[in-house]
């Protein structure tokens, strides 16, 4: 692929990208997505590779490459069949994105996916990169809001022992310090900041979604944006 299209295609883009962030080799975020993925009636999550904290344009590359190839391993062409979606050369978007070194990371529902009320935002956050809570490794505080006025419906604050941190030339899981573990990783104007974001994208997607997002020096980042599919 080193020698591809594609591969001059990332080449020029990661330029572009270095010099806007200012630096040579700008740390990304490399996420594959399915053309036909996160649609009304199915949902990717999980299914592709992601890979985070990525520098220099080979590994870059190399990184593309592996989303690509990640399209056609048999657990995700089980799901393809299982959703009645083709099997012969499934199209991959990748998206190469600056990384966002979260303090907190946030996975957050416009509908409640457990009771399906849609009267209700779900927020889920815990410190550090999102790995820890999309790979199940920490069990991540939970903030229950009602759409209307932001009223806190319930507030499930979890001992969170663990955190995805990047290293030099990846990431790697952690101990959360113990002052850290059984404290809240989101303040209230967070909350109402993730709610605002949610209901927009919800209407400007005319569906429900399922977000994914980031806290950094207290500014919040969009990460990704799908509809859920699981509400009937």
């Amino acid at each position: 692929m080193h020698a591809s299209p594609v591969a001059d295609a990332v080449r020029q883009a990661y330029g572009t990208l270095a010099e806007r962030c200012e630096m040579s080799d700008p740390a990304v975020a490399v996420r594959s997505s399915a053309v036909d993925e996160d649609g009304a009636e199915s949902s990717f999550a999980g299914q592709h590779e992601t890979f985070l904290n990525v520098r220099g344009v080979d590994a870059v590359i190399d990184a593309v490459s592996r989303c690509v190839a990640s399209a056609s391993t048999p657990e995700v062409l089980a799901y393809r069949t299982s959703r009645g979606l083709r099997l012969d050369d499934p199209m991959v978007a990748v998206l190469v994105q600056a990384l966002v070194p979260s303090d907190v990371s946030i996975v957050a529902f416009s509908a409640n996916p457990i009771t399906r009320s849609r009267d209700e935002i779900v927020i889920n956050a815990s410190w550090g990169l999102g790995e820890s809570i999309v790979g199940g490794t920490v069990t991540p505080d939970t903030f229950v809001v009602r759409k209307l006025g932001f009223e806190r419906v319930a507030t499930t604050l979890a001992v969170k022992s663990k955190m995805t941190v990047l290293t030099g030339d990846g990431t790697r899981e952690v101990s959360v310090p113990r002052i850290m573990q059984d404290a809240s990783s989101l303040e209230d104007a967070h909350i109402d900041l993730i709610c605002r974001l949610a209901l927009g994208l919800e209407e400007q997607l005319g569906a429900c979604v399922d977000i994914e997002a980031a806290l950094h020096r207290g500014e919040l980042y969009l990460l990704q944006c799908r509809p859920i599919t699981t509400l009937g």
